[in-house]
Order: structure tokens, then sequence, then C-alpha cells
């Protein structure tokens, strides 16, 4: 520090006025000039080891300070690598020392500010990749939960493409997967509609979170879940089919002894939902309950009636011929076996050996 001009006449003045003093009391009491001299250079070596101690305070601050600011310069350059950038070209503040140290604490605090801003989108990208693979592999995220740290010696803007890229990866394949859980679910449905069979209790056999009234639930999209469902979609296309077939048996078997019984319209209009389905293909039968086993049973029991109905008409006929038969002997004084022709007729009628769906002219 550099006196100015006041302040060092004002040290003068005040050493002058001592000074003076000390002389009156060495005057006064006969000091000698030896012994003067010797307290003279006393005071002398005291003012220089006091001014040596203040040089050394001096040092040591500056030194200090001077050691922080490295430290700070350290501190930047360790957090530009490990965001992977270059370190900024570190310039001397102008200015004191303190000053200088000032302007690298803020740069430091602005670099600490994006490092931790980094690490948290690195930490975010992690667990969206965890939750995402833990989806795919069938995995509650909650019973698998993400341990691993983010490595924060190495936060750079190279690596953290990396993890981005990663995670539209296994995002893509979560929505391929999920998309082809829906399709799956939706033909399901479509399907139980159809057989009239519970579509809530199927899906929950293939996985509990496939139903959309769990709400907040991840979806099963693992192989074992698309598996299943595929086995599910088989299992009731099979049903399907075989239904298909049977109704279309039985509405085959309708119409035929509809025209045998010459059934009237308003009889038939009652089943039309069951022969309409005889030249429908197997994707072509879409409507719900269409082949429900209820309307099947209904069918089967209407075929079963109409047969009966047709074995007592074939019954009163064969009766009726007979008769006829036996009063023709009768005029012609022939005698007949009418009784056991009619028997043996009406026992075969009875056991089904005698196709009841012959047409009307071969009765």
């Amino acid at each position: 520090m550099v006196l100015n001009a006041g302040t060092r006449e004002m040290f003068d003045t005040t050493c002058g006025s001592l000074f003076r003093d000390l002389q009156l009391i060495w005057d006064e009491v006969g000091e000698s000039e030896e012994v003067r001299d010797k307290i003279l250079l006393q005071l002398e070596e005291e003012c220089l080891e006091v001014y040596r101690r203040k040089v050394d305070q001096a040092s040591s601050t500056r030194a200090s300070l001077q050691q922080y600011i490295v430290d700070l310069e350290a501190e930047i350059a360790r957090i530009y690598s490990c965001l992977g950038e270059r370190p900024a070209t570190i310039e001397r503040h102008p200015g004191t020392l303190r000053q200088q140290l000032s302007f690298k604490a803020v740069c430091l605090d602005d670099l600490r500010q994006r490092k931790q801003e980094r690490a948290r989108q690195f930490q975010e990208l992690k667990l969206h990749i965890h939750k995402t693979r833990c989806e795919i592999s069938g995995i509650s995220p909650e019973a698998s939960p993400l341990c691993a740290p983010v490595n924060e010696d190495d936060l750079s803007l190279v690596r953290l493409e990396r993890y981005q890229a990663e995670f539209e990866v296994v995002q893509k394949e979560k929505n391929d997967r999920l998309q082809k859980v829906l399709e799956y679910v939706n033909n399901v449905h479509q399907l139980c509609s159809v057989l009239t069979v519970d579509f809530l209790e199927a899906i929950n056999e293939v996985h509990p979170s496939l139903n959309e009234s769990r709400a907040g639930q991840f979806k099963s999209i693992s192989n074992d879940t698309l598996d299943r469902l595929a086995d599910v979609i088989k299992s009731l296309e099979e049903e399907k089919r075989k239904r298909m077939h049977k109704l279309q048996d039985l509405a085959t078997s309708l119409i035929e002894l509809w025209t045998l019984m010459d059934t009237s319209a308003e009889e038939q209009q009652m089943f039309r939902h069951v022969t309409c389905q005889l030249a429908a293909s197997e994707r072509e039968i879409t409507s719900p309950g269409a082949l429900a086993l209820g309307i099947i049973e209904q069918a089967e029991i209407e075929v079963e009636r109409l047969i009966q109905l047709k074995a007592s008409r074939i019954k009163e006929l064969v009766l009726k011929k007979t008769a006829e038969l036996e009063d023709i002997c009768r005029r012609a004084h022939m005698e007949s076996d009418a009784s056991s022709s009619q028997e043996t007729l009406i026992a075969l009628v009875e056991s089904g050996r005698i196709d009841l769906c012959l047409s009307a002219d071969h009765p």
C-alpha cells in the first residue's frame, strides 16, 4: 500500500513529535549519546520487524487468494470435461485478486447448475429406459427399481444423445408391442361379442392389466402376454368356426324342413337370423351374439320339433295309406298283411332309418 501525501505527512509529523519528546526527556535526564544511538538503532530494528510481519501476512493472503483462484479454475475445467466440452479460455479477470476470485466463483456456480441439470436429464432418460424395458419384459417397474446411479464423470452431449437414441428404440418397440396388444384385445373383444363370451374374464385370464377399467396400471406387453393373447384368439376362432358350421347345418335343416312342411313365412321369420348365416363366410359373421349358444340351442330345438312334427305327419300318412290299402284288398277279396306293414313302417320312421327330409313328392 502506498501512503498518500496527507497520510505520509501525518505519519512524519507524529513520529517527529514523538522523537522530539524523546530528545527532550533524554536532555532532561542527561542520557549519553551512546545510549541514545543504541535506543534509536533498537527502534529502527523494531519498526523493520513490524513491517516484515505485515508484509508476510499480506503475502500469505495473496498466496491464499491465488490458490483459491487456481482451485476454482481446476474445478471449472473438470466440470467442462464432465460435460464433454472444451474449457472456455480462462482469462485473468482485470482487477484485484479478490475481484478475480468473485468472477471465477460466479462462473463455477453457473457450471454447477448446468451439470446438475445435465445429470437430471441423464437420470430421467435412464429411468424411462428402465421402466420401458420392464414393461417389455413383463416385469413391474416397482418390482425392479433402478439402482445404478448416473455416472457424473461423463455427462457429455454425445453420451446423452446415445441414451436418447436408446430410449427412442425401446419406446418404438413398446409402441409396436402396445399396438399389437391392442389389436389382439380388439380381436378378442369382437370374437367374444359374436360368441357372447365374457370378454373381461377372457382378458383377465391373460393379464389383469389388459382390463381398461384398471386405471393407472401399466399394460403388459411382454412376449408371454402376446403369446397368450394369440392362443385365446386361436381358441375363440376355432369355437367360432365350430359354431358357424353347426348353425349353418341347422339352417340347412330348417330350410329343408320348412320346404317339406310348407311352413308359413311368418313362422320362418322367427329364425331368419339363423338362415341368413347360411351363405356367410367366417369373416362376414361379426354381429354381436350371432353365434351365441342360446341361438344355436333354439335352432336345435326348432329342428327337433320340426322333425318330430314331420314324423307325426308321416305316421298319419302311413296309417292313411295302409287303411286305403286294406280297403282295396277287401274290395278285391284279397288278403293283405297291412297291419304288419303298417307296424314295420312306423317302426322304421321312429328309428330314423327312413329319411324324414324327403321331398313332398316322395313321402
